[in-house]
């Protein structure tokens, strides 16, 4: 089963409210992982109006030697995206049960403000539980 090495929750404004590392080797700290959700933002953008196709959406997939990059963006203009090994499949389907888990365990926590950090256990807990190897095989269904 492939690994995932990173997965990044970035807001409209392009501002990172979260960043999960799961890999073990070359972690980044906190100003790389700014950086790389800023990057990846105003690659997305420019994208979508450099596009000759109409109504483009963004970069959903980026494909390099040593990793892909899934993105998915919400209605709202979240960003959710994973740094996954080549090849992993049901990127896709990961990437929006994350959406799902956002919804229902950080926009319905009172507590949250908007455009703001996640710090929210139970999304913790339950996305760590998401993207175990069995469970990302569990999501191709």
């Amino acid at each position: 089963m492939a690994a995932i090495y990173s997965l990044y929750i970035i807001n409209k404004s392009g501002g990172l409210i979260y960043y999960k590392d799961y890999g073990s080797s070359g972690r980044m700290d906190t100003n790389d992982s700014l950086r790389v959700a800023s990057l990846w933002h105003s690659m997305h953008a420019i994208s979508q109006q450099l596009s000759p196709v109409s109504g483009c959406a963004g970069i959903e997939l980026l494909q390099a030697d040593t990793f892909d990059l899934h993105c998915f963006q919400s209605l709202t203009g979240t960003k959710f995206f994973v740094v996954c090994e080549p090849g992993t499949q049901y990127m896709e389907t990961l990437l929006k049960f994350v959406y799902e888990l956002y919804t229902d365990y950080v926009l319905k926590n009172p507590f949250y403000e908007m455009e703001m950090p996640i710090r929210c256990e139970l999304f913790d807990i339950n996305l760590t539980q998401a993207v175990q190897k069995d469970r990302v095989a569990f999501l191709g269904r």
